[in-house]
């Protein structure tokens, strides 16, 4: 056994340690621990790892390596030498040009440049010069020619009376096609807590919309009136839209006017638009003129005296035809 390794098995006994404990420490195998301890360093990897092994056995033991590794230094192989070496410094080749490479270098860059200058100059042209002609052949083309011609009418009266004028025909008289006549809604009286209104004009199937928009409101339809037949009642969501024929009247109550948009053909009635319920009577007006009352002219002329009434149904009868 060597005085070095010696020197690091007391010390290890002295701590009460183990190589198994050494060997836990500082991640060193046995044997080689072994090795150190016996002086038989032929079994360590190298020179090297003789020094790094020691210094690590010595710290593990409490020992201070550096001074271990100055006292023993004759047991432990010395550090290898590194060998610095001046780095040769290579010069690069020298570039040998001769002037006449050099001229038919610049002259064959200029050359190049040139040539695609003319080449983007004749791409313009080209391009120019087929939308220019392109034009008048998509118009002729899209040009529809007939082939065949009409003679000229020539008026057979004219030829046997022997004038020989020829005379164009004439078309026959297109009748105007009548215009039909727009939606009118009217305020006509109060019916109970409803407001009636007079959709005009009659003889027209209107279209009735109610739409709930901005939030939930109550909705309520009748035919004919407040008691008349349940056609819709609910609380209506937003977005709901509800459409029927006024061929009848239809009674209408709503919770909410201002979130509610009762429309007849398109045409708004108004509903005071306000935060709170309306109720709405929409009746198509019938073939006589509505009166005040509600009553056409006709009914009202029979309500009046003998005479009276003969000669207002009478008239009520002729507006009527006259309206029709």
């Amino acid at each position: 056994m060597s005085d070095l390794g010696e020197l690091l098995r007391k010390a290890r006994d002295q701590r009460g340690l183990t190589l198994d404990d050494i060997q836990e420490t500082t991640k060193i195998r046995k044997r080689y621990l072994e090795a150190i301890e016996s002086g038989d360093h032929r079994v360590l990897p190298g020179p090297f790892y003789v020094r790094a092994f020691v210094k690590n056995y010595s710290e593990a033991v409490g020992l201070d390596p550096e001074e271990v590794l100055r006292l023993y230094q004759h047991e432990v192989p010395a550090p290898p030498v590194e060998q610095i070496s001046e780095p040769i410094v290579a010069r690069s080749p020298r570039r040998v040009k001769s002037q006449s490479s050099e001229r038919l270098g610049k002259i064959g860059f200029n050359v190049m440049m040139w040539s695609f200058l003319i080449l983007i100059v004749v791409v313009i042209w080209v391009y120019v010069i087929n939308s220019d002609t392109n034009d008048p052949k998509q118009v002729d083309n899209s040009t529809d020619i007939t082939e065949a011609s009409e003679p000229p009418v020539i008026d057979t009266e004219d030829n046997v009376t022997g004038t020989g004028n020829v005379s164009t025909p004439t078309a026959p008289p297109v009748s105007p096609t009548p215009t039909e006549a727009p939606t009118t809604v009217t305020f006509g009286s109060k019916v109970g807590k409803a407001d009636q209104y007079d959709i005009g004009p009659a003889g027209t199937i209107h279209k009735v919309e109610v739409k709930v928009a901005g939030g939930r409101s109550w909705l309520e339809v009748r035919s004919g009136s407040n008691t008349g037949e349940k056609l819709y009642s609910a609380n209506a969501e937003d977005g709901t839209v509800e459409s029927y024929d006024l061929t009848e009247p239809i009674y209408i109550n709503v919770g909410r006017s201002d979130l509610t948009e009762i429309k007849v053909d398109g045409v708004l009635v108004p509903d005071g638009d306000r935060a709170g319920s309306k109720k709405l009577l929409l009746k198509p007006v019938s073939g006589g003129t509505p009166a005040v009352d509600g009553t056409t002219g006709t009914e009202a002329g029979t309500e009046t005296g003998t005479e009276s009434g003969t000669e207002s149904g009478t008239g009520a009868g002729a507006d009527q035809v006259k309206t029709e």
